[in-house]
């Protein structure tokens, strides 16, 4: 059963769902906004795969108390990475009883929302915080990138992942825009804080600019971009967002007078958060 979901607004959209009887939908703490009466809401730290699909749902049914055990060391696991990884530890599902419910949710910076529909066939990979609601169809982890690509870019060492079947809504800051490598030579180069979300088959890296000559630290320190760029190779759907959230940090700080990025940027700019 298809998730029927809107997009609504512009500056700050939300993602109005409308609830069938026997559909679920959970969301990251924080990202829901209202629900009609019949819709009921249960606040568990286990994600769609670690132990019943909701309200509703029936746990503990994996055999005896080893199957209970096993139960919680896999819901530990999963809050453990949600925890390494900054996101929520907790998930709210939502299921509408007696007819066609309603719930809301939206992100929590200004900008667009996308729905993803997954055939089972392709995982999806966001930037922490992308994530706002799903079908309890639809399974969230934690990819970790590799240590190196990690420290050399700042961002983007811990993704989201989404695999499965159903719907998943993801936002983003500022507006969106959809791109494929493969229609550029294979490969696009990007400021590492504009990725949303990328499809499996896309290879994510991050690599210095330039090299440690005199335009190489020029590009570092007067670019605005540091050291680093992350790179996109293959063949799928890339989704990148026109406002980081560095440039609104600094943005609002130079507003309130308290500017520290100074004149030099990029290598030297100072990272609010």
């Amino acid at each position: 059963m298809t998730l029927q979901q809107e997009i609504v607004g512009n500056a700050m959209q939300m993602a109005v769902v409308s609830l069938q009887p026997g559909q679920t939908v959970y969301c990251e703490a924080g990202k829901f906004l209202f629900k009609t009466s019949n819709v009921s809401m249960e606040t568990r730290l286990s994600g769609p795969g670690g132990g019943g699909q909701g309200p509703g749902g029936q746990q503990g049914q994996s055999g005896g108390m080893g199957g209970m055990l096993r139960q919680a060391m896999g819901t530990a696991m999963q809050v453990g990475q949600r925890a390494l990884a900054g996101e929520s530890l907790a998930f709210q599902y939502f299921a509408a009883t007696g007819g066609e419910g309603t719930v809301g949710f939206a992100g929590v910076l200004p900008g667009e929302m996308r729905a993803l529909e997954l055939n089972g066939s392709r995982a999806w990979f966001a930037e922490k915080d992308a994530f706002v609601a799903a079908e309890s169809t639809v399974d969230f982890g934690i990819a970790w990138q590799g240590g190196r690509t990690g420290r050399s870019g700042g961002e983007g060492f811990i993704l989201e992942k989404f695999t499965g079947r159903g719907t998943v809504i993801i936002c983003g800051a500022g507006n969106f825009i959809d791109l494929n490598p493969a229609d550029f030579g294979g490969r696009i180069e990007v400021d590492t804080g504009c990725i949303v979300a990328f499809e499996e088959g896309i290879e994510y890296g991050v690599e210095r600019i330039g090299g440690l000559n005199r335009q190489g630290m020029m590009n570092a320190v007067f670019g605005g971009e540091g050291l680093s760029l992350a790179t996109l190779e293959g063949n799928g759907r890339v989704i990148l967002q026109s406002l980081t959230i560095e440039g609104l940090a600094n943005a609002l700080k130079k507003a309130q007078g308290g500017d520290k990025q100074g004149p030099t940027g990029g290598l030297f700019s100072t990272n609010i958060g």
